[in-house]
């Protein structure tokens, strides 16, 4: 009995294609092959140098570490203290950027908005009503006081 393959539907749509045809057709771009040539040799550049880096590295742990156990003493408290000055400057900028850009945020979303909460119109309208009351007695002082110089 001969086998019956049935076709996923997009192969339905595309009469005489075979899916060892597309298999075959299919094969590495020369963008991946030139990707793949370039790769493994860089790769295995940075993987030796990194070895080269941790060797040397466990070399000098290796001889420095009698002079660091001789001098911890004076090497743990000034190290804390260092670290610790550098976490609080840190902190401290992480703090004030954080606080000025949810300023700028607040600040921008009110002017997006459109119209301001009730409080912010009514603080609004009162100081534009002292400033035009201000304005006005000024100008009735001065009226007084030119009055005043022409008698």
């Amino acid at each position: 009995m001969a086998e019956h393959r049935q076709l996923d539907p997009q192969q339905q749509q595309r009469p005489g294609v075979d899916a060892r045809g597309l298999l075959q057709e299919k094969g590495p771009s020369k963008q991946q092959i030139l990707a793949v040539v370039a790769g493994v040799p860089i790769g295995g550049f940075f993987l030796v140098l990194s070895g080269l880096i941790l060797t040397g590295t466990l070399i000098g742990l290796t001889l420095t570490t009698p002079l660091f156990v001789i001098c911890s003493p004076v090497l743990v408290p000034a190290a804390l203290t260092i670290a610790l000055a550098v976490a609080g400057f840190l902190t401290s900028g992480a703090f004030g950027i954080t606080a000025l850009s949810s300023l700028s945020w607040i600040i921008n979303f009110l002017r997006r908005s459109g119209h301001m909460p009730e409080q912010l119109e009514q603080a609004k309208r009162r100081v534009q009503e002292t400033t035009g009351q201000v304005g006005q007695k000024a100008r009735e002082a001065g009226q007084k006081a030119q009055e005043q110089t022409r008698t």
